[in-house]
């Protein structure tokens, strides 16, 4: 990274994804001097198509959508620079510092746009499920790709019972792989999941295995193995506002920030967008958030 200890930019924009891009986007042509910073870790280069993003009637796999952001920042002329943003501070001019191992930048407002991270279940054969598609994280992205197929949430407690219930919606043979059932989900919950017909699985996953292109089989430590079209891990994600957080920002109980209607967070001139908001994790929801932060960073400035 280069170090910009001398130079004072409108805005900093930490996190190349969806959000990252659009708000960079909106900010360059809104003649902003700025910079986005990329960690290069964006869930859009995770997704091997998505065919609920507008404009796309084919679909789009994620990182042709994120090679395109990409292009059209720097078409009008956003700096990118690959590198992690290890601390964020504000001064007492009101304006803030960001430091990495490669150097300082300061800049009048900061746009965090770090998204958050999917909690993967510690089994063998994550990677290359995830590129053949059987493995996945998001219902509301693709539930409609599960209609008529044989189904599994690989989930505990709520967050697993929720998903497989929402599932439900769109794939009627439905599975929920969940270790000690008796012990993580209450009487309930089973009550629930018995009554939409969602089979429970009682075990613990040990390995995930793609099988060519015939789905994808899941292998539980009592040795027994159970096959299906495609399978969900809802084991929930990590949220990464820890540069926020630092700051003293308002946060809700799963680290996802809290925010203004124009996106500004409770630090003045700090504003977020994108899947660390508060809110729905969708591509169209980022692109929405940084378009709204941007316009009010400009405005501001």
């Amino acid at each position: 990274m280069t170090t910009l200890d001398a130079e004072l930019l409108d805005c900093l924009v930490i996190g190349g994804g969806a959000a990252g891009f659009t708000g960079a986007i909106y900010l360059s042509r809104f003649r902003r001097n700025i910079l986005l910073v990329d960690a290069g870790k964006s869930r859009l280069s995770l997704i091997p198509i998505s065919h609920n993003y507008s404009g796309f009637p084919e679909g789009v796999p994620g990182k042709e959508l994120l090679e395109r952001l990409r292009a059209q920042a720097t078409r009008y002329g956003v700096r990118i620079v690959a590198g992690t943003i290890e601390r964020l501070d504000k001064l007492p001019d009101g304006t803030f510092m960001a430091m990495s191992g490669q150097g300082s930048i300061r800049a009048r407002t900061v746009l965090l746009a770090t998204g958050v991270t999917d909690v993967a279940p510690d089994i063998d054969g994550i990677k290359e499920a995830l590129q053949s598609g059987c493995l996945r994280y998001c219902p509301v992205c693709d539930g409609y790709e599960a209609i008529g197929k044989k189904v599994a949430v690989l989930g505990t407690g709520k967050h697993g019972v929720n998903e497989a219930l929402f599932i439900k919606h769109f794939a009627t043979d439905l599975t929920l792989l969940t270790p000690d059932a008796q012990r993580n989900l209450t009487q309930q919950q089973h009550h629930q999941l018995k009554e939409r017909q969602i089979r429970v699985i009682d075990g613990k996953t040990s390995a995930l295995v793609c099988e060519d292109n015939q789905g994808i089989a899941a292998h539980l430590h009592d040795g027994s193995i159970h096959r299906f079209d495609v399978l969900y891990s809802a084991l929930g994600i990590d949220v990464n506002s820890r540069l926020a957080q630092s700051l003293g920002a308002d946060c809700d109980d799963d680290g996802q920030i809290v925010v203004d209607a124009h996106l500004q967070t409770s630090v003045e001139g700090l504003y977020a967008a994108g899947d660390i908001v508060e809110g729905l994790n969708q591509i169209s929801v980022a692109n929405g958030h940084a378009a709204i932060a941007a316009t009010a960073i400009h405005n501001r400035l």
